[in-house]
C-alpha cells in the first residue's frame, strides 16, 4: 500500500556527514546528562512504600494523587487495580522517615478527604529489590542487543548488523538522555518502552536494508550511495503510514492516557521520532562508511539487465 510514489531519488547520503555529526553530538549531550544528573529512579527501583486502599465507592484516581502529593511525596503513582474501589499508591522512600510513618500520614489525609478510605495493606519495598529489578534490566538490554546484531549479521551482513546495533543504541541513549536532563520519572513502564524502541527501531533498520541488498541484485550500474538513496525513498510512503499510525496511537495515550501512563508514552513518542530518524541518517549512513557494496550481499548472482530504477518490476535475475 502506498499514500504516494516519488519518481526521482532524493539525496539523503549527500548530507550524512552533517547529519551523523548532528547525531553524534546529540549522543554525547545525552551520555553527559545521564552521567551528570543521572536517572530519577522509581519507587521500582529506589524502595519505598507500597499501599492498598478501597473505598465503598468508586475512588477519584486524581483527588487520591493530589492528595497525597499535598503531603510532599515527590512522584507518587496512584492506579486502580481490581475494580474501582481499590487504589494502589507507592511512595518514593524518604531520608528519615520509616514506612510506618508515610502510611499513617497518607492514610490520615485520605479519610479527610473521604471517609471510607481503609487500608487494606502496606508494603516495604526494600532498595535490595531495587537493585535487583536495575539489574535484571540491564540483562534484559543486553539480551536484546546481542539477538538483533545475530539476527542481522545472519539475515544480511555484519556491517547491517553493526550500522543497526550503533542506531538502536543512539535513540536508547538520547530517551535515556531526555529523562535525565528533564528529571522525569524513570520506572518499569518506562524501561519497558525502551526495549519496546529497540524492536521497534531494528524493524524500521531491516525494511531498509532489506531494500539495499535488493537493488544490489537488480540494478549493475548503480553504484551504492545510489542504491541506498533509492532503497530509502523508495520506503518513504510505507514509513509515513506505519509510524504514522504508531505515533498517533502513542499521541493518544500521552495526551488522554493519564498519569499512569504518561512517561511511558512519552518514552515511546521519542523513541518512534528519533527511531525514523536513526534509520535513515544514522543505520544506513554508517553501513555507506563501513564499505557495504554488492559484493557482501549478492553472491553467484547475475543481473539480467538494467533499467529504470523507479520500475518495481525492473532489473530480474536469475
Amino acid at each position: 500500500m502506498e499514500f504516494f510514489r516519488i519518481k526521482r531519488d532524493i539525496p539523503f547520503m549527500r548530507h550524512a556527514l552533517v547529519f551523523n555529526a548532528v547525531s553524534l553530538v546529540t549522543f554525547l549531550a545525552a551520555v553527559f546528562f545521564l552521567f551528570s544528573r543521572g536517572l530519577h529512579l522509581s519507587v521500582e527501583f529506589t524502595g519505598g512504600t507500597l499501599l492498598e486502599v478501597t473505598y465503598a465507592q468508586p475512588a477519584d484516581v486524581g483527588v487520591v494523587r493530589d492528595t497525597v502529593a499535598k503531603l510532599g511525596f515527590a512522584d507518587v503513582q496512584v492506579q486502580n487495580y481490581g475494580t474501582a474501589r481499590d487504589v494502589l499508591i507507592r511512595l518514593p522512600a524518604q531520608k528519615g522517615v520509616s514506612s510506618a510513618q508515610q502510611s499513617s500520614q497518607v492514610m490520615t489525609a485520605l479519610k479527610a478527604v473521604d471517609a471510607s478510605a481503609s487500608m487494606r495493606r502496606t508494603e516495604f519495598v526494600g532498595p535490595q529489590v531495587g537493585d535487583e529489578l536495575a539489574a535484571d534490566g540491564l540483562k534484559a538490554l543486553a539480551f536484546v542487543v546481542v539477538g538483533i546484531m545475530i539476527y542481522l549479521a545472519i539475515r544480511f551482513e555484519w556491517k547491517f548488523a553493526v550500522a543497526a546495533i550503533i542506531a538502536n543504541l543512539h535513540d536508547v541513549i538520547i530517551i535515556m538522555g531526555f529523562f535525565a536532563f528533564f528529571q522525569w520519572e524513570f520506572s518499569l513502564p518506562v524501561l519497558a518502552a525502551v526495549l519496546a524502541v529497540l524492536g521497534y527501531s531494528v524493524n524500521e533498520s531491516v525494511v531498509i536494508f532489506d531494500r539495499i541488498r535488493e537493488n544490489f541484485r537488480r540494478y549493475r550500474k548503480m553504484n551504492t550511495v545510489e542504491i541506498i538513496n533509492n532503497a530509502i525513498t523508495s520506503t518513504i510512503s510505507r514509513t509515513i503510514i506505519t509510524h504514522g499510525s504508531t505515533q498517533m496511537m502513542v499521541l493518544s495515550m500521552l495526551l488522554f492516557g493519564g498519569a499512569t501512563l504518561h512517561y511511558f508514552a512519552l518514552a515511546l513518542t521519542i523513541g518512534i521520532l528519533f527511531g525514523i530518524y536513526s534509520s535513515v541518517f544514522v543505520a544506513a549512513s554508517i553501513a555507506m562508511w563501513l564499505g557495504i557494496q554488492r559484493e557482501d550481499l549478492v553472491k553467484g548472482t547475475v543481473v539480467k539487465k538494467d533499467t529504470d530504477p523507479n520500475d518495481p518490476n525492473a532489473g530480474a535475475t536469475v
